[in-house]
């Protein structure tokens, strides 16, 4: 099992949050996009941009923050947050 909490942060506050499972059995970085897409069409976001510090951010903690600079579109939280919370 593998599972993805994303939490929408604004004002230093928590506004909404999400947890994505994926079963299948593909590669991590599948998994990842996969979830990644779903929480975007849940939450009713367009696709943050994974931009090279987001990546390394990610590889290192397992955690990301996706800020303004990630979207294209303007946002009206302050960050998006995803963090693998379960993997197999």
């Amino acid at each position: 099992m593998f599972r993805i909490w994303a939490k929408i942060f604004k004002d230093n506050r928590l506004v909404r949050d999400l947890t994505v499972s994926n079963s299948r059995p593909d590669t991590r970085t599948h998994k990842i996009f996969q979830a990644m897409d779903e929480i975007c069409c849940q939450l009713d976001l367009e696709t943050p941009i994974w931009l090279d510090s987001t990546i390394t951010e990610f590889k290192r903690h397992d955690k990301v923050r996706f800020t303004q600079d990630n979207f294209i579109e303007t946002i009206d939280f302050d960050y998006l947050e995803i963090h693998v919370i379960e993997e197999d």
